[in-house]
């Protein structure tokens, strides 16, 4: 009979504590969400009451935490409330790698023909564009920020400073000197390298917080240069115009030079399109590619050593001046690759594109997915922004919550919540387990809670 009292006092304690943070949530409601504000005809300020979002608000907090308390006091294992997957699920995804590797491939590669054939001309042009290429972008992204925090152990929090010195070089270069895409998106690249370098020399004996304040105050420099120095960059106005890239000279556009003119093919602007989606493949896959091989060179074991013990890591011999050197320029080069094919697929960039936003995104990528691991950032950058994504779509939920719904207005609260869901269940990130670059004998998988991934 004790094992039940005990289970209603648990049940009872975690029904009272959820009940004390609904009503914490309903009090922060009343301000902020039971009234909504619009100007009639009259130019009349008038509130209208929204107390049916409140009362799901309350609902979901009552319910989250009160999962999250039973999980607290075991009773998930018993019960089975929060465990989603069966135990070593993504261990078991880890050890089949190579076979999921080689079908995400062939699914990425035959994606275009995939959307073509399910929703047709006009409607895989969203498809491809607003999910396949947004996707591989933030995940190319989320692997050159993973060399520097993932596998240095060096936190970034001005990553985007990067990806816009690389958008902004390729657009003030093709602009005004006409150069070709192909010359400078490796000079984007090298050019990004450089000012990873530059951030890297002051930062050299900082870490941890320390080391997280410099690198987000150099991304607040770098955006308010490019907003100030308005003969340089446009300010806020950006640049338009961009050059886009063509298909080895060939323009995608409707003249009789055009792509489709000289293939004899109907125009559709899904043509650049689908070329721009194998680009930024092709480019995600040789950050992919790049990674994997530094991992197991002399650098690429120096920067794991430095994220678990930099006085070990000293101790031992290795340079770590240039080894966190190699790591900001290095994953900084990934950076401006991405921000020299952004400026040439939008035609458009401005300092607005490349706020703080972006860098907490593409780090919350990285954590979310497990430092680390480049499956757990792929896996990350398709939840995060394919989730983001796919609430455009949602226009059905207006029969459940009303015309008035909109669903893209809870894009970043439904974004926070998934996030805070994700570090309550796997705190270490998706793919919280690794298996080592170098190993004695025998590759044994190891934990990520034997290890101090991002203190190094």
């Amino acid at each position: 009979m004790a094992a039940p009292a005990a289970s209603q006092r648990d049940l009872k304690a975690a029904v009272k504590e959820a009940g004390f943070a609904a009503l914490v949530t309903f009090g922060l409601c009343i301000p902020i969400i039971a009234w909504g504000t619009r100007q009639n005809r009259d130019n009349v300020l008038v509130l209208d009451p929204r107390w049916d979002a409140v009362a799901w608000a309350v609902v979901i907090v009552f319910v989250g935490r009160l999962l999250i308390v039973l999980r607290q006091q075991g009773a998930s294992e018993r019960k089975s409330l929060v465990r989603f997957l069966p135990q070593g699920t993504f261990a078991f995804f880890q050890r089949n790698s190579r076979i999921f590797s080689l079908f995400g491939l062939g699914f990425l590669v035959t994606f275009p023909i995939i959307a073509i054939n399910l929703a047709g001309w006009g409607g895989a042009l969203k498809w491809i564009d607003n999910f396949g290429v947004q996707i591989l972008i933030y995940v190319m992204l989320g692997w050159g920020l993973n060399i520097v925090v993932g596998l240095a152990g060096l936190l970034d929090l001005g990553y985007v400073a990067f990806y816009a010195v690389g958008a902004y070089s390729y657009a003030l270069l093709a602009k005004n000197f006409g150069l070709s895409f192909w010359i400078l998106l490796p000079m984007s690249g090298i050019l990004a390298a450089f000012w990873g370098m530059l951030l890297g020399f002051p930062v050299l004996r900082l870490r941890g917080d320390y080391l997280a304040i410099v690198t987000l105050a150099f991304g607040e420099i770098i955006r308010l240069v490019l907003i100030n120095w308005v003969d340089f960059s446009g300010g806020y106005a950006g640049i338009s115009g961009i050059p886009r890239p063509s298909f080895f000279g060939i323009p995608f556009n409707a003249s009789d030079e055009g792509f489709a003119a000289r293939f004899g093919l109907e125009f559709s602007p899904l043509y650049r399109t689908i070329f721009l989606y194998y680009l930024i493949l092709c480019l995600a896959l040789l950050t992919a590619f790049v990674t994997l091989r530094l991992r197991r060179l002399p650098v690429g074991r120096a920067w794991e050593a430095l994220r678990e013990d930099e006085i070990a890591c000293r101790s031992l011999g290795i340079n770590t001046t240039s080894t966190k050197l190699t790591a900001f320029s290095i994953g900084a080069m990934f950076g401006g690759f991405a921000g020299a094919f952004f400026s040439a697929r939008q035609g458009f960039i401005s300092p607005e594109s490349f706020v703080f936003m972006e860098s907490a995104i593409i780090l919350a990528i990285v954590v979310l997915g497990g430092m680390g691991s480049l499956w757990g950032c792929a896996i990350a950058a398709i939840a995060m922004i394919g989730g983001t994504e796919l609430l455009r779509e949602l226009e059905w939920l207006k029969a459940i919550f009303g015309n008035d719904f909109d669903p893209t207005k809870y894009r970043m609260l439904i974004f926070g919540l998934a996030m805070v869901v994700i570090m309550i269940w796997k705190p270490r990130g998706l793919i919280s387990t690794r298996e080592p670059t170098a190993f004695l004998k025998e590759k044994k998988t190891i934990s990520a809670d034997m290890v101090q991934e991002g203190h190094g």
